[in-house]
């Protein structure tokens, strides 16, 4: 995601929150296209790294918001304006920071 420009970009654990999935991780874009290659980005380095598809993708960079579910691991990739609207990490704010790049 670095790679990418992705910023703000946030690992938070959730599992003890939730049976829905363990991690979310969330990161921003400041384009659709910006957002259209984070995804690939993503996409392509999880299956080459770990052999993995998602199980559902939804959203498209027009929507300002991209979801990826891997199962155990949902990626969230917004435009700014979307995060800041949805605001996931106050409506996760009891999960743990694992990390946090910004």
């Amino acid at each position: 995601m670095v790679e990418k420009k992705g910023e703000d970009i946030l690992l938070l654990d959730i599992h003890e929150l939730t049976m829905l999935t363990d991690y979310f991780v969330l990161c921003s874009g400041a384009s659709d296209r910006q957002l259209q290659a984070l995804e690939s980005g993503i996409r392509e380095e999880i299956e080459k790294q770990l052999d993995v598809s998602p199980l559902h993708v939804e959203g498209e960079p027009s929507s300002g918001w991209i979801l990826m579910d891997y199962g155990p691991v949902v990626v969230h990739i917004f435009a700014p304006e979307v995060r800041e609207y949805y605001n996931l990490e106050g409506l996760w704010r009891r999960g743990r920071v694992i990390v946090r790049i910004q």
